[in-house]
């Protein structure tokens, strides 16, 4: 403040008076809550979002419509597990060592994951479903007031989502998808779709979250409470009531751009690989079985679209409607056929786009904003915006807070994001995807005027000074991958609760008797 003395003490009072106003606006009486809201393998094809085909999702868009719809936003890892490490870190792969499936809370101990920052600062932390990665023993369960477990041995074996077990309802016959039938099976679930009864619709593990999340909001809390729901829909299996697969006519179903000599401008290693990939997409061409599949991804698109929107009407419904900010986000998205390719794990535009939607006290209303962000901001902006005492490792993402009060203001910035192993990455912005593999093997896309990114552009003379450019916002340095635990051998279980033993050995296997004669 300028130190100049008031002429009029009048003139003083109405100016202290009209700060003091600005400064109420600004800082909310009580802190806010946080809902924070998963979903899992959702690509972009949200209702909200200009890009094809079009999930029926009128909860997401409504949420959208009432908040900040970020439209260039990308995930911190291509898949579940560095993804989420990234997020309640907010450090990347290339820091914490986690690329593939390694345990960042076991590795590195004295990180501080995101809802511990909650706990420590006086918020009540709930969790359910997918937040973390999924397997045994993967849920970090350091700081949190209560992790909804749907059944009792979840806890006895380290609390594995098991979203498809015995109790969860599953389309009879199994497999059910035409990809499946023509050969044995055995658990396999990849590019599995099938409808569900109505009526079981109650016993879908989702659901069961979902009900347990509109309970928590529903009861008073004598303190903040940060609340993460995480959806496994629609990851694979694409099972769900017949509802919401009769929101859609199959046969009107668009299909995603393909290119039929996509491959072909390719480093020679990721042509090979995609090229063996693209198997499975010609395996459903062959069938007639392409729109089939995307019908039953826009299904569990639409039924984990229902479910967001029973925990919305909650909240608007109850004693926290004003109080409480919703971030929704998706851990990575999906390819269905573009290049060559059915899944993630790519550093294409398929793979990084997600949604990212934020709304409540503090956040601008029906705005969308298209400056490039990555999912690794998270934790900053929920630091910032929450007042938390920022941990003390560092956080590689940036802010996001400034943007959701003033969306005019927010700038593009290159965003990084790491590959499977160390010296793989992608670099994005409005204008560009620069990719890097560990062999130096790159490509380049010009995404304004290649949004499908079917022309690499890595070797033209002409863009080297791009291309230098964009490598300049990727680490100097990559660390080594962590050790990667498993659950049979590392996990120890300690009654209701379990911990890693790295250096454990492998119980031994019971002995198989041999058959009578």
């Amino acid at each position: 403040m300028h130190r100049r003395k008031a002429k009029h003490s009048t003139t003083f009072r109405l100016v202290c008076g009209a700060w003091i106003a600005l400064l109420a606006l600004q800082v909310p009486a009580k802190p806010p809550n946080v809902l924070f809201l998963a979903v899992d393998d959702m690509n972009d094809w949200i209702g909200c979002l200009e890009t094809r085909p079009r999930a029926i999702t009128p909860h997401i868009d409504a949420l959208a419509a009432r908040g900040i719809n970020f439209t260039n936003a990308h995930t911190a890892g291509v898949y579940c597990a560095p993804s989420r490490a990234a997020i309640f870190t907010g450090q990347f792969a290339s820091t914490t060592g986690c690329y593939r499936n390694q345990i960042y809370f076991v590795n590195h101990p004295g990180l501080q994951p995101l809802h511990l920052a909650f706990h420590r600062a006086g918020y009540a932390t709930f969790g359910a479903g997918k937040l973390f990665h999924h397997p045994a023993g993967q849920i970090d369960l350091r700081g949190w007031s209560e992790f909804f477990m749907r059944r009792k041995s979840q806890r006895e074996t380290g609390w594995p989502l098991d979203s498809w077990s015995e109790e969860t309802p599953i389309p009879q016959p199994y497999p059910n998808s035409v990809y499946n039938r023509d050969g044995p099976v055995a658990n396999a679930f990849f590019l599995e779709w099938g409808k569900v009864p109505d009526e079981q619709e109650g016993a879908m593990a989702d659901t069961l979250r979902t009900d347990w999340a509109v309970d928590t909001l529903k009861k008073e809390h004598d303190k903040p409470f940060f609340l993460g729901l995480g959806l496994y829909s629609p990851h694979f299996p694409n099972y769900c009531p017949e509802k919401y697969f009769a929101l859609y006519t199959r046969d009107a179903i668009e299909l995603p751009p393909y290119k039929a000599d996509d491959l072909d401008d390719l480093p020679e290693n990721i042509r090979k690989q995609k090229t063996n990939r693209s198997r499975i997409h010609q395996k459903l061409e062959k069938l007639g079985a392409v729109k089939d599949a995307i019908h039953g991804y826009l299904a569990c698109m639409s039924y984990a679209d229902a479910m967001i929107g029973r925990v919305l009407a909650t909240l608007a419904e109850g004693p926290h409607a004003d109080n409480t900010i919703v971030v929704l986000w998706s851990d990575h998205g999906y390819h269905h056929g573009e290049k060559g390719d059915w899944g993630k794990h790519t550093l294409w535009e398929r793979t990084s786009n997600v949604p990212f939607i934020w709304a409540g006290p503090g956040i601008a209303r029906g705005k969308t904003i298209d400056a490039t962000v990555s999912l690794v901001d998270l934790y900053p902006t929920l630091v910032e915006l929450c007042a938390l005492t920022p941990p003390t490792h560092q956080l590689e993402g940036s802010s996001l807070a400034d943007s959701l009060q003033h969306p005019d203001r927010a700038k593009d910035r290159d965003v990084y994001l790491p590959f499977m192993e160390p010296g793989a990455y992608a670099i994005v912005n409005r204008d560009w995807r620069y990719i890097h593999y560990a062999n130096n093997s790159e490509e380049l896309y010009a995404v304004r005027t290649d949004p499908n990114e079917w022309f690499n552009l890595a070797g033209k003379p002409a863009l080297d000074a791009v291309k230098t450019r964009l490598q300049e916002a990727a680490p100097s340095t990559f660390a080594e991958p962590g050790p990667q635990l498993n659950a049979r051998r590392h996990l120890v279980l300690e009654g209701e609760r379990f911990s890693w033993d790295p250096d454990r050995a492998a119980p031994a296997r019971p002995k198989k008797k041999k058959p009578r004669k």
